[in-house]
């Protein structure tokens, strides 16, 4: 695209907004983001023109979309435009994307890149139609729009161990939303003989001159060679029986990404910069009086602004990374404790891009750990088979407390009481050692996950978030826990609240020694589970320890090891406090 003189486009910028035409962008459309019923269902906003150029506003968002639907693009042109929406909008959140940014945006420019961009009628390469003739061999493929179980266990997988920004990442999210919303969008998903997903694309129809595609994910756990081959394959046939004149394959992302379009014969196109930043709109003088004047019956008093800070302490569990001058941050964490750390986090995060975990903590991949762990194999040995009457009767009195109405009037008993024997007898022993651990913790008042927050806190900060494992690899780490260690844990239940003092204050002091005392007889705390792991996680985190800013956040344990490994690949590392 080339910059032509504004022209009487400024004349008429301040007819405010033009009449909106749908059909008509669609026709006009050049790049994804012109897909109107999309960009709606993914934004929950309105669309509007002004001059040439797509707007969408809703209530914490404003998207500017720099690409016009006529004539040749011009960043005067569209930085006027921008200017007028922004006022007439009073817009905070604001992302613009265009070839190539306004002069006052290029300070918050986030991304550049390319739109590639593939002919419907390009010949497919002979190896590309060689490789997904043998995925079709084990693969079904199937044209849909329905988003299953198996489609959100296979999102979730993928967006769990990918790096991935925050606006893709919501592409992934709401992708079963949107599709209730927008006729035009199908899934393409690739079975395999046991009827389970091994690959899908989201794509989008809707464009009259080309197909987009949106997303897609391909499962480690359901392997199968080349299914992303067939399923491009099948793509390109959907555009040709559509009427397409070519298909719209996104960005280049990364090398991998690019490599794999350009060798079906994709070619970059037009350039592509975005930006994000936040406006500060003058307040109303009704906004100012209201932040003026104290509101009634709210101020704080100072018991209830010490009783905000008593459940959140300052993280000490961190060490600091250098090499080259990019820096990075990693950090023990604890699946269970009693306090939060929040205010830590958010301050460790705001340094760094992306904050990488041991594995996906979202909730569709817990509750698929909870589901093995609910499905022992049959004739498989229960915990249950190992303790006799007594050990199973003192294990309950120790993880629901005291019992009766006075317990419960001083609230000394079990919050949620569970079915000891249940997990003893129905679940896999790591299942149930978690599961009556966690209980007895809460009963103690650990109420807190340390990962979990910060995996929250770290989405919601809009950081690229993944996790080094798949939950694939996770559950064959749990099931490596020696059962014995489980039952010798168990049988030694009495010492819980004393080991629990212990580790609590090592913990928050940072003294890792001295956690060393308190985690040698945790039932996890053996060579499979931590040694051999550590040195995947050093691989996995390597490359992003390179280029630096960012946080790796492992259980305590592994840092142990992981400290000494970090310094032999090259790195300083040294405990720090924010």
């Amino acid at each position: 695209m080339h910059n032509e003189p504004a022209g009487k486009f400024f004349d008429d910028l301040n007819t405010s907004l033009l009449p909106f035409n749908t059909k008509s962008i669609l026709e006009k459309a050049i790049i994804p983001e012109h897909s109107v019923h999309f960009m709606q269902s993914m934004s929950d906003g309105e669309p509007f023109l002004v001059g040439p150029y797509l707007f969408i506003s809703s209530s914490n968002l404003l998207l500017a979309i720099g690409y016009p639907l006529s004539g040749h693009y011009n960043s005067g042109q569209f930085d006027q435009a921008l200017t007028q929406v922004l006022t007439q909008t009073r817009a905070r959140d604001c992302m613009a994307i265009s070839p190539s940014l306004p002069e006052r945006l290029i300070p918050h420019r986030k991304e550049q890149d390319h739109y590639y961009v593939l002919p419907a009628d390009a010949s497919i390469p002979s190896r590309n139609e060689y490789l997904a003739k043998r995925a079709a061999q084990s693969l079904r493929v199937e044209e849909g729009r329905t988003f299953t179980l198996a489609h959100r266990r296979l999102w979730a997988e993928f967006i769990g161990r990918v790096p991935l920004s925050p606006i893709v990442r919501r592409l992934y999210e709401r992708t079963e939303l949107v599709l209730s919303r927008n006729s035009h969008l199908i899934l393409l998903n690739a079975w395999d003989k046991d009827d389970r997903l091994a690959a899908c694309l989201l794509l989008d129809l809707a464009p009259l001159n080309f197909l987009s595609y949106i997303i897609g994910a391909h499962s480690r756990i359901y392997y199968t060679p080349y299914a992303s081959d067939l399923l491009f394959r099948e793509m390109i046939q959907v555009a040709r029986r559509e009427g397409k004149k070519y298909l719209h394959l996104g960005l280049g992302v990364n090398k991998g990404i690019s490599r794999f379009k350009t060798k079906w014969g994709a070619a970059p196109s037009m350039p592509y910069e975005m930006a994000a930043w936040q406006e500060k709109p003058p307040l109303s003088a009704r906004e100012l009086m209201q932040m003026l004047a104290p509101a009634p019956g709210e101020t704080m008093t100072k018991q209830q602004y010490l009783e905000s800070f008593r459940n959140e302490k300052r993280f000490a569990m961190l060490w600091e990374i250098e090499k080259g001058g990019q820096r990075s941050w990693i950090g023990g964490t604890a699946h269970f404790f009693r306090y939060s750390f929040q205010s830590s986090f958010r301050e460790l995060f705001d340094k760094v891009d992306k904050v990488i975990f041991e594995g996906p903590l979202d909730q569709v991949s817990l509750d698929q750990v909870a589901e093995v762990g609910k499905s022992p194999e049959p004739g498989a040995p229960r915990l249950m088979d190992f303790l006799n009457n007594e050990e199973v009767r003192q294990l309950e009195r120790v993880i629901y407390g005291p019992r009766g109405t006075l317990a419960r009037l001083l609230k000394l008993d079990c919050p949620e009481a569970v079915d000891v024997r249940y997990y003893l007898g129905e679940t896999r022993p790591w299942m149930a050692f978690f599961s009556l651990w966690s209980c007895f913790l809460r009963r103690k008042g650990w109420n807190q996950s340390v990962d979990l927050e910060a995996w929250h806190l770290a989405r919601d900060m809009g950081k690229i978030v993944f996790g080094m494992e798949t939950i694939s690899e996770q559950i064959a780490t749990l099931e490596s826990i020696p059962t014995q260690r489980i039952i010798n844990f168990f049988r030694e239940c009495r010492q819980w609240s004393s080991y629990i003092k212990r580790h609590e204050h090592a913990y928050l002091n940072g003294n890792l020694a001295a956690m060393m005392g308190t985690t040698a007889e945790f039932p996890s705390r053996t060579q499979m589970v931590i040694n051999r792991r550590d040195e995947t996680f050093l691989e996995r985190m390597l490359p992003y320890l390179e280029k630096g800013s960012c946080v790796v956040l492992v259980g305590s344990a592994h840092m142990f090891n992981l400290r000494e490994m970090i310094a032999n690949a090259g790195y300083n590392i040294k405990q720090c406090s924010l």
